[in-house]
């Protein structure tokens, strides 16, 4: 089967701004039950969200003419008080994380009232929507894994590079154990701080592991941005570039790092078990298809495979990759409900798509996230539900 849906996802990932687009609720006054954003800067009453999932902001800005919320593709009016504060409330949002900004007189500024997070290419404001099963990525009175950050030089890319580690609950206390690997990407406009900050894959692994539903091992996450070609056109948002698509090769670089410079750095500095049965790899949207490519590519060097909101893995992939099947031990594909359609719609459906290799013999496992689009609360859901399955 031809993948022109992925061409399609990447060339929405790379051309997309801060969210989907959402249709604004203007039918309904908003209920009255706002509380300060967990994301807020320490102290700041403002941005608050209410039991709909409304978002409201607030800003002083005394000389400005026009003052909005920028949010989900929509942008919400702010109303100015006599003290030139504005203040005004967007449409319910998904549950879960949502990058956001506020325009003023034109101007695309971030909020100083929340905490940062790098998304859409930027670092800027950032809120948390309170999710129903929240309870899976909280703070808990639990034995706590640590992130490291790790900076090595990489010879594939003559440069310094950054990564963060997570190590589970036990690993400082056992000196002669070794644990298995997740390497875990991010999506395209985010990098290297998108699983540890908005992904909260921390908290979701250290409350796996206390829960006994989980296996603990290391999980690896690195900057795989790839950038758009220099002499290549940029197509305007929606449209299918010209030529073959993703261009030949678009993965190759980060392949090449990942596998000549962060895994033998990982295996070098850390107690791991380091052999293919005890390697997984997955990420996000633009990483998803990062990982697609190279399991294909390499599956002398990965057992698990992991895809969220990222395209699928058809049998002419697994017929064109030797030894994609007899290798891999599980094919992980997830969707936010809401992105689901859009993924049918170009091409192909991930869902029949892995029924298929379950239907050859694969183990496979299909996941869809309720009520969440191409965004973080798909992500979190997808690792919560990726994890309890590695390494068994």
């Amino acid at each position: 089967m031809k993948h022109r849906h992925l061409c399609i996802l990447l060339t929405a990932l790379l051309t997309s701004g801060i969210g989907w687009a959402q249709t604004p609720d203007t039918t309904s006054a908003a209920i009255e039950d706002f509380k300060p954003a967990s994301t807020n800067q320490p102290g700041k009453e403002y941005p608050m969200v209410n039991s709909e999932g409304r978002v409201r902001a607030q800003i002083k800005a005394p000389e400005a003419t026009r003052v909005q919320l920028d949010i989900s593709a929509v942008k919400y009016d702010l109303v100015k008080d006599e003290n030139g504060v504005w203040t005004g409330d967007s449409g319910p949002q998904d549950e879960g994380f949502h990058y956001y900004q506020l325009w003023i007189d034109g101007a695309a500024v971030p909020d100083p009232n929340s905490l940062y997070f790098y998304g859409a290419s930027r670092w800027g404001s950032g809120i948390d929507v309170p999710a129903k099963d929240q309870d899976f990525y909280a703070l808990k009175d639990v034995p706590h894994g640590q992130i490291r950050e790790n900076y090595y030089f990489s010879k594939t890319e003559n440069s310094m590079r950054h990564c963060f580690v997570y190590t589970p609950p036990d690993y400082d206390k056992d000196n002669t154990k070794r644990y298995p690997v997740l390497y875990l990407q991010h999506g395209g406009g985010e990098n290297e701080y998108g699983w540890p900050n908005q992904g909260k894959t921390n908290l979701i692994m250290d409350n796996l592991i206390a829960e006994g539903k989980a296996k603990p091992f290391i999980i690896v996450m690195d900057n795989g941005t790839w950038r758009w070609p220099e002499n290549m056109p940029r197509p305007r948002r929606g449209e299918r570039p010209s030529g073959p698509w993703p261009p030949k090769g678009w993965a190759d670089g980060f392949m090449n790092t990942l596998i000549d410079d962060i895994i033998p750095m990982i295996d070098a500095n850390y107690r791991t078990l380091a052999d293919q049965a005890h390697r997984a790899m997955a990420g996000l949207s633009m990483g998803g298809m990062q990982t697609r490519v190279i399991t294909l590519a390499h599956p002398e060097l990965f057992s698990y495979v992991g895809m969220f909101s990222g395209g699928s893995i058809s049998m002419d992939d697994v017929n064109n990759a030797p030894g994609f099947k007899e290798k891999i031990k599980l094919v992980f594909i997830s969707y936010g409900s809401r992105e689901l359609e859009n993924a049918r719609r170009f091409g192909g459906d991930p869902k029949e798509n892995t029924e298929a290799l379950k239907a050859a013999g694969m183990n496979t496992h299909f996941y869809v996230s309720p009520q969440t689009a191409h965004e973080w609360q798909s992500w979190r859901r997808g690792l919560h539900e990726f994890a309890p399955l590695l390494f068994q």
